[in-house]
């Protein structure tokens, strides 16, 4: 049996910021990886962009995660997105803010911040095992004592989960780490895929794929959930819809999903326009030149394949004047501009899911520590807790600030 004082379970951002963090204040680390490289996940984050974080304060931040979101107050405080960047150029990673707000490498490719990672761990002793699937957690009636892999056991006086959440099954992800969790007494909430495409019931977003529709907003038409919305780019799939704003606003819809066969949903295509605005749009437009179509007219507003399938919606002629349409069904054109309905019925589960909602609960964990309240000497980190956030680097930085707290492997 090898001795070490921490053994980190999962190579992603957060489990190698806290293999590093605690070999930095001296401990003997063991990083334990079932598949044969470490961080794959890690790799494909953002199309291997790697977005890492944002540059908002703490305290707005943390809005962006809901009502749990002030869990992450301690680790925030700890190492928020300044000192991550810090970090980073410390390990020789330099980054860069192109918009102001999303942080990336200045490579904008994820191997550049693996590689420097992996090489610091490389500088720090820290022992890297890969191909070795952790089986159990080992304990006895007060602390955790190590664990079991496939073909040997490990003693330790603290173990580190940061086995991520269940999407991209195909990356690793499993959801390894919640059975662990569970088999000392930890619950784990309702897990859902999200940050992903949606599917639609309505056949004519078929006809509208080449297509990007800017800001967009969406909410849920339903009585109880109207408060739910997003804002940002669309495009229109095959069979549904995708792009950020469908990424974010997945993490409300597939829970909703799970209960519901389906979930009705308004788009405003309009960049927020209200039905007198689009009037006044159509006015103007109308006094420069009078003789425009309807669909002339729409393509000052949508691309075409949009355009034409809401004439289609709203029983109007494209090629006719707008004047020359019938009142009511220029008013259900105008309307369907404002809101245009589709209803959610599927998705593809947690094979296309960038991250998983739920997670350990957090009342069960220590924030200022990420310890364990149910056994000594169990921490956790990342993406593996109940809490998520939408895209934009939310999710990442979370990783390497609850990867950092962890590591410090504070009782």
């Amino acid at each position: 049996m090898s001795n070490y004082q921490l053994i980190v379970i999962g190579s992603g951002a957060a489990g190698m910021m806290a293999a590093i963090t605690a070999a930095r204040e001296g401990k003997r680390v063991l990083l334990l990886e079932k598949l044969s490289k470490i961080a794959t996940k890690l790799k494909a984050t953002g199309g291997g962009r790697c977005n890492l974080t944002n540059t908002l304060d703490n305290e707005t931040f943390m809005q962006h995660f809901g009502r749990d979101g002030r869990f992450m107050a301690p680790a925030l405080e700890a190492f928020e997105h300044k000192a991550l960047i810090a970090f980073l150029e410390e390990i020789g990673v330099e980054s860069h803010a192109p918009d102001g707000f999303r942080v990336f490498p200045v490579t904008h490719s994820s191997s550049t911040i693996i590689d420097a990672m992996s090489q610091e761990m490389q500088n720090l002793n820290i022992a890297v095992h890969c191909a070795s699937k952790v089986l159990s957690l080992e304990y006895d009636a007060e602390k955790i004592t190590g664990v079991q892999t496939q073909t040997e056991s490990f003693h330790a006086d603290a173990v580190i989960l940061a086995t991520g959440g269940k999407g991209y099954p195909m990356l690793g992800a499993e959801g390894d780490g919640y059975p662990m969790a569970a088999s000392v007494g930890h619950k784990v909430t309702e897990l859902y895929p999200a940050m992903m495409p949606l599917k639609v019931k309505e056949t004519w977003v078929e006809n509208c794929r080449a297509d990007t529709i800017a800001k967009v907003t969406m909410h849920v038409d339903m009585k109880k959930y109207k408060k739910l919305s997003a804002t940002g780019d669309l495009i229109f799939t095959k069979d549904g819809i995708r792009g950020p704003v469908v990424l974010d606003f997945s993490r409300e819809i597939t829970p909703l999903l799970s209960r519901y066969d389906e979930v009705p949903i308004l788009l405003n295509l309009t960049k927020g326009m209200n039905e007198e605005q689009i009037r006044q749009h159509f006015k103007k437009a109308l006094e420069k030149n009078p003789h425009q179509t309807t669909l002339e007219l729409l393509l000052t507003l949508l691309p075409e394949s949009v355009s034409l399938e809401l004439c289609k919606i709203a029983k109007v002629d494209p090629a006719l004047s707008l004047a020359r349409q019938t009142g009511a069904n220029r008013d259900k054109l105008i309307r369907l501009l404002v809101w245009t309905p589709l209803t959610i019925n599927g998705h593809d589960g947690f094979k296309m899911a960038m991250i998983t909602r739920g997670g350990i609960h957090l009342k069960e964990i220590d924030p200022y520590t990420m310890q364990s309240r149910r056994i000594k000497g169990l921490y956790f980190c990342g993406e593996i807790v109940n809490l998520d956030g939408p895209c934009g680097g939310y999710n990442l930085q979370w990783s390497f600030a609850s990867g950092h707290l962890a590591g410090k492997l504070r009782k």
